[in-house]
């Protein structure tokens, strides 16, 4: 089948006249329903925007290729559309895009028509002939062009077997989640530069009529490395002991020579197969310690923040019935029983965190020690640092005991989970904790706490700005929940609840979200529609104190809006410092501010930091 069934003069824009991104698809998508290739508009575009989410189909070089595989598809078709301009497609060089190429492929896609849309991905490779659709002027000539293009491409190339010869091999794989598109682009690419430097390439691809030129034994073992450009989980357990270097799909559109020299040069992981999830990435890449140790704290405290927001907004009520409703004491005590003291939610915040880090580490049988060693870290005054250390502790001891215990019969298989994981984990993991690490902890806590009770204003303006700030360095990554566990490390050791660092970084945490909403109100002209309605969206969620509403536009922008965002921030950070704020609740945002001992000041520190980061994000961004 010639590209040209799909691409036809019927389904061609040579003047495109959107502007934004979501324009743009509009436009192509009613080109298709004109032409009868959509029977569903709204469908249709729901799965376009879909796979622009999981990551843009702007491929950098002013090429875009928006597509989706569906049931709205009368008939496989291709929109080509030119713009004369350019506009913002967000693609991943960050540059406009002219070109538009609109796959549409129905659902049941036969083997024809899915190898006629791989074979146009692929011409889009050759800057030679973009170059020439970029000058083309009518329907017929692009018509030429591709037919042109097709014929060469098509024409048999002789082949050398290289199988004896010592010029470099490597071997690749590339998928990326449609399989329609970038998978054929980033083969192409990666052969056509694998050409150009003298280096032998076998590729597989694994695109959506399944995986084509699967990789052998016999050259995997052969290849000095393996490339997976991939978005998502490919066949890996056959690459045991090999170099792999694991990228996104459009690395290996955009950066094949660097792929390449990595392979060729090992300078990659070695890969080790163990078949166990937890101990793989997603795609099966062994991860490492510092990732491992992150992943599993972050497993503790993810459970542990429906214990701190339940616990502390309720905590936070009472206070505020208390102070303004002393007759309603029945109803306070009741919230108060059920949030904090012994018997609420608060006493299960260091146990909860202890049992699901052990728990990630050794799965269910560390939760039971891990827990009880939280516990015996909260009723000792050994605080947050003995929980985080009883949780790792009862896991490795967990695991050790697995190693230990694996050689044993078959018939005692059943008393490893019911009898010796669970006495002798809470055995080792409670002696440690009581009679060794519970006294250290104690001691180093009480320390702790005492140097912050006793910071003068100066030191202590320069600690909330440190939080304020690293609550926007991430927003909601490792940075962010360092800083909000030290504050609630502080807030639950301190025998009281005056919250001083919780309006640090409650502060802090607002305004990202709150700057990125005023950036999108005060200069309109520079972001799109889909910004904007997003900026509205942030409003809601800065009062919140939801950090991550503005995560899209860092991973879009990271220099201007992540550095614009630690400014104001931090200056928020340190105002609540400067101003002796207390704020007796460890999250709610904007509903809890009248707890605050000054909540106008408090509010205002906000305000401050939110307008000095959404106008030096406002001034220093690009106008679209």
């Amino acid at each position: 089948m010639k590209i040209t069934d799909i691409l036809s003069q019927d389904t061609m824009i040579l003047s495109l006249k959107a502007t934004t991104k979501e324009s743009a698809i509009d436009e192509m998508i009613a080109k298709l329903v004109e032409a009868g290739k959509v029977n569903d508009a709204t469908l249709f575009k729901a799965e376009i925007m879909k796979r622009e989410q999981e990551s843009s189909t702007g491929i950098g070089d002013g090429i875009a290729m928006p597509h989706a595989k569906t049931k709205a598809v009368s008939k496989p078709a291709v929109v080509f559309a030119k713009s004369e301009n350019g506009l913002d497609y967000d693609s991943l060089d960050g540059q406009p895009a002219s070109l538009f190429f609109m796959i549409a492929a129905t659902d049941g896609a036969n083997q024809t028509h899915l190898e006629t849309l791989a074979a146009l991905s692929r011409l889009l490779i050759h800057s030679d002939f973009v170059e020439k659709l970029r000058g083309s002027t009518s329907t017929d000539e692009v018509v030429a062009l591709f037919d042109e293009a097709q014929a060469e491409a098509e024409e048999p190339e002789l082949k050398e077997d290289s199988s004896l010869s010592d010029i470099p091999f490597v071997v690749a794989v590339t998928a990326c989640p449609t399989g329609i598109a970038h998978t054929y682009m980033a083969e192409d690419a990666l052969k056509n530069k694998a050409k150009e430097m003298g280096v032998d390439i076998r590729v597989e691809t694994n695109g959506s009529d399944g995986a084509k030129n699967k990789l052998t034994a016999e050259e995997i073992e052969r290849a000095s490395g393996v490339i997976v450009a991939a978005d998502k989980k490919v066949e890996m357990a056959r690459f045991d002991g090999k170099p792999v270097l694991e990228t996104p799909v459009s690395d290996g559109i955009r950066k094949p020579e660097e792929l390449i020299n990595k392979a060729i040069a090992k300078d990659a992981p070695v890969y080790h197969h163990s078949g166990e999830k937890d101990s793989s990435s997603p795609n099966g890449q062994r991860v490492s310690i510092g990732s491992r140790i992150y992943k599993d704290l972050m497993n503790g405290i993810s459970h542990m923040l429906p214990f701190v927001v339940g616990g502390g907004i309720l905590l936070a009520f009472s206070f505020l019935l208390e102070q303004y409703f002393p007759s309603a004491k029945a109803f306070t005590d009741m919230l108060g029983a059920i949030s904090g003291g012994q018997t609420g939610a608060f006493m299960f915040l260091i146990p909860i965190l202890s049992g699901f880090i052990a728990m990630s580490i050794a799965d269910r049988p560390g939760l039971m020690p891990g827990m009880v060693g939280g516990l015996l870290a909260a009723t000792s005054d050994a605080g947050f640092l003995g929980g985080l250390l009883a949780g790792f502790l009862a896991g490795y001891v967990v695991l050790g005991l697995k190693v230990l215990c694996s050689k044993m019969p078959k018939t005692l298989e059943g008393l490893k989970p019911i009898l010796i994981y669970p006495v002798l984990g809470l055995l080792i993991t409670g002696g440690l904790m009581y009679f060794i690490f519970d006294p250290v902890f104690s001691t180093i806590n009480k320390f702790l706490v005492d140097q912050l009770q006793s910071l003068g204003t100066a030191n202590a303006v320069i600690l909330g700005t440190v939080l304020g700030g690293m609550m926007a360095i991430d927003m909601g990554g490792p940075f962010n929940k360092a800083a909000y566990t030290f504050a609630i490390g502080v807030f639950t050791s301190t025998g009281n609840t005056d919250g001083a660092f919780m309006a640090a970084v409650m502060a802090g945490g607002m305004v990202p979200p709150l700057a990125i909403a005023m950036a999108t109100t005060i200069f309109k002209n520079k972001f799109t529609s889909d910004e904007r309605q997003a900026g509205l969206t942030n409003y809601v969620l800065g009062l919140s104190f939801i950090t991550e509403g503005a995560i899209p536009f860092a991973a879009a922008d990271p220099l201007r809006v992540i550095t614009s965002c630690v400014v104001g921030s931090a200056v928020a950070g340190g105002l609540t410092q400067f101003w002796h704020i207390n704020v007796p609740a460890p999250h709610g945002g904007i509903f809890v501010a009248g707890l605050a001992n000054h909540a106008g000041l408090f509010l205002l520190s906000i305000l401050i930091g939110t307008v000095i980061s959404g106008l030096l994000y406002g001034f220093w961004k690009k106008a679209k």
